[in-house]
């Protein structure tokens, strides 16, 4: 599914339901953390999140290196 699936999926529950798209899935920012959660397998973004803590671990040592070192 992508961002164009998405939105024909929440435009049809909402013209078969009436429901107001707020009401039936909440906002924007909710609904799209949802339906990336259902896009993305569990053991993917588990591994970005360890390549994300790895890359910022080393941006902060290699910033350290760079204040100890004065430049």
């Amino acid at each position: 599914m992508h961002s164009l699936q998405a939105f024909k999926d929440v435009t049809a529950h909402c013209a078969d339901t009436g429901e107001h798209p707020w009401t039936a899935f909440g906002g924007p920012d909710a609904h799209a953390v949802q339906a990336a959660a259902r896009l993305v397998p569990a053991d993917r973004a588990a591994r970005e999140g360890q390549h994300n803590a790895f890359a910022d671990a080393l941006g902060s040592a290699l910033k350290r290196a760079r204040d100890i070192a004065g430049l």
